[in-house]
């Protein structure tokens, strides 16, 4: 059974987006990334659930 991580890093959100790094850092300078968790040591972390949940709404109605 193969394990899900429950907190991404940004290169392996960017990894599993096919996005650049600065992408991402675009879209949470603009406010449109998924929530982020800023640890203590000052690294970004992207829970499993907000990803999924922002990803649900970037979904487009045909």
């Amino acid at each position: 059974m193969a394990t899900t991580r429950q907190h991404l890093t940004i290169a392996a959100l960017c990894e599993e987006l096919e996005v650049a790094r600065s992408t991402f850092y675009e879209w949470r300078a603009k406010g449109r990334a998924p929530r982020c968790i800023k640890l203590p040591n000052g690294e970004i972390r992207v829970r499993r659930i907000d990803l999924e949940s922002w990803l649900d709404s970037c979904e487009e109605v045909a």
